[in-house]
């Protein structure tokens, strides 16, 4: 699969798994618990753009379990397949939660209920019935991703630092080649997905203005900062170097 930008993605760094890695992996997945991860319950498929280039857009496969009937926690990776990289994480919250947000932290939420009503949002391989129970219930939430791999320059690893994404809002955004290839790969019909959705509404309130970045760019920069070390608690112990 080729990048936004035609180039061929770079092979992954490191040796290949060993024998000896895959059978100390058997022997402590038997022994530990996996509560966290184990929670996640549902594979959600979507396009985010990266939140000051839209041109740059890739393709999101979501791990979402809930930490309530408010919030979704996700995690990302580039692929439903075994070797899929993880990219990113997102939050999923309810309308009523993202109203308490202050407005310097509302711009950093997108909405859904384009994705949903569009059908670039779909849950594969689930029962229209249930998918479309969920969806009802996503097209009028917020989320917040960030995705630490920029997967669409090839990197072989996750450099640079976390860039906050963003998600469609109308139509004519979307690359249609990243749309039919995901399609075709996953087995969804888009159109049909759109069609049984026409029916679903948004936040009870409408989006709110501030949310998708409030219809501007945001890049996400590191600045140097003098650091902080003359307050250390008592208890502290300083290193000498």
């Amino acid at each position: 699969m080729s990048t936004n930008d035609g180039t061929q993605p770079q092979v992954l760094g490191g040796e290949p798994t060993k024998s000896s890695t895959y059978l100390r992996d058997t022997a402590t997945s038997a022994i530990q618990s996996f509560t966290p991860i184990n929670k996640i319950h549902q594979h959600i498929c979507a396009f985010h753009f990266y939140s000051h280039d839209m041109t740059r857009q890739v393709e999101a496969h979501h791990y979402c379990g809930h930490v309530n009937e408010e919030m979704r926690q996700c995690l990302i990776y580039d692929s439903p397949e075994k070797k899929a990289r993880l990219i990113g994480l997102e939050y999923i919250i309810s309308e009523n939660l993202y109203l308490t947000l202050p407005d310097e932290e509302k711009i950093l939420w997108h909405s859904h209920l384009y994705e949903v009503k569009s059908g670039l949002l779909v849950l594969p391989k689930v029962p229209s019935p249930i998918h479309c129970k969920d969806m009802e219930q996503v097209c009028k939430t917020y989320g917040k991703v960030f995705h630490f791999w920029q997967v669409d320059k090839g990197h072989s690893l996750p450099f640079g630092i976390p860039q906050l994404m963003m998600a469609l809002t109308r139509d004519g955004q979307v690359y249609d080649h990243l749309v039919q290839s995901c399609a075709e790969r996953l087995g969804v019909d888009i159109e049909k997905e759109r069609k049984s959705r026409e029916y679903m509404t948004g936040p009870d309130h409408g989006i709110h203005p501030l949310a998708n970045g409030g219809g501007k760019g945001l890049e996400t920069r590191l600045r140097e900062v003098e650091l902080k070390h003359d307050a250390l608690p008592p208890s502290s112990t300083r290193a000498s170097v």
